[in-house]
């Protein structure tokens, strides 16, 4: 089977390349330098804000199944830059819409869209019939792109599968994360020798629900395999956690060093979603997926990978 990628340089689009072709697929991943995963297919550089480009790509690739992950995705960057983020996400996305349309209509698509565009929930957890509400711009530019989906799927018949996965977290990912800052910075005083270490974080009572990223990119292959045409999937693991808690996972994990935790009033964002906690009884019901991992272990591998991380880093230099 072929595969197409867009965002497969990216942290989940990483790990579902290597599960594709870990599989047996034919990977190709779409992105700005055309870089993918070692072992996880060839990658071919285009910038989805380019129609002709994306058009191109897709024609030449022919795919029988395509997963749309490319998005900047960070809810704190879209503040400090909300016009780039709606409108590279916009045009992102229906340059996409268009290229299947003219040159991929019989492939089967994972649209993967975002929990955060159900904004403050009117109750918890939350399922796929709840309102949307964005909160922020990275919302309101990812609900776009959901809606356009949507649209093309029923105007042109195109065979959409839309996902909204809550937080997905785990070794490798970008510390403008809150689980990979806090066990980068947890990680900087273990490898330090230190014997009390400092975390700071924003709100420490705002919740979110979290999957690891290997459970996420396992939930979109069977969604390809199994999800209903037109249909929409939250991701989820059904619990919240804390970023508190977290710090409280993190103090069992590092010991005996001691953490303190530091909260920082300029990292309490404004408009703040307060908890996100998903329902994934659609999810398991009609495609047989539950996440495996527990949030413990997530942590703790991801934890583990920054002490790798700095591990091996030369002298002075910050890790990648």
């Amino acid at each position: 089977m072929r595969v197409l990628i867009t965002g497969a340089s990216g942290f989940a689009g990483g790990y579902l390349a290597r599960a594709c072709a870990g599989a047996g697929d034919e990977v190709v991943g779409i992105s700005r330098r055309g870089e993918v995963p070692a072992d996880a297919g060839s990658g071919r550089a285009g910038d989805l804000r380019d129609l002709d480009a994306v058009q191109a790509l897709f024609a030449s690739v022919r795919p029988d199944v395509v997963y749309h992950l490319a998005a900047l995705s960070s809810v704190g960057r879209s503040w400090e830059n909300p016009v780039g983020t709606v409108q590279d996400n916009v045009a992102t996305a229906v340059n996409v819409l268009e290229a299947l349309r003219l040159d991929a209509a019989d492939a089967r698509v994972v649209w993967v869209s975002t929990c955060e565009v159900y904004g403050t929930p009117e109750q918890l957890p939350i399922d796929e019939d709840a309102p949307v509400q964005p909160a922020n711009p990275y919302a309101v530019s990812k609900e776009a792109g959901d809606l356009l989906a949507g649209v093309y799927a029923e105007a042109h018949g195109l065979d959409i599968v839309r996902a909204r996965p809550f937080n997905h977290t785990g070794p490798g990912q970008l510390p403008i994360f809150i689980v990979s800052s806090l066990a980068q910075q947890a990680a900087e005083g273990v490898v330090g020798g230190l014997e009390r270490v400092r975390v700071v974080t924003g709100n420490p009572d705002t919740r979110r629900d979290f999957t690891d990223v290997r459970d996420v990119a396992r939930a979109y292959r069977l969604l390809a395999a199994h999800g209903r045409r037109g249909k929409i999937y939250n991701v989820s693991s059904g619990h919240s956690v804390s970023a508190a808690e977290q710090v409280g996972l993190l103090s069992e994990l590092v010991a005996p060093a001691e953490l303190e935790h530091v909260i920082d009033p300029g990292r309490v964002r404004a408009h703040e979603v307060m908890d996100l906690r998903g329902s994934n009884d659609r999810i398991r019901a009609e495609v047989g997926w539950e996440p495996e991992i527990p949030f413990r272990q997530t942590m703790q591998d991801t934890l583990q990978w920054w002490e790798r991380e700095l591990r091996s880093a030369p002298s002075g230099a910050a890790p990648r």
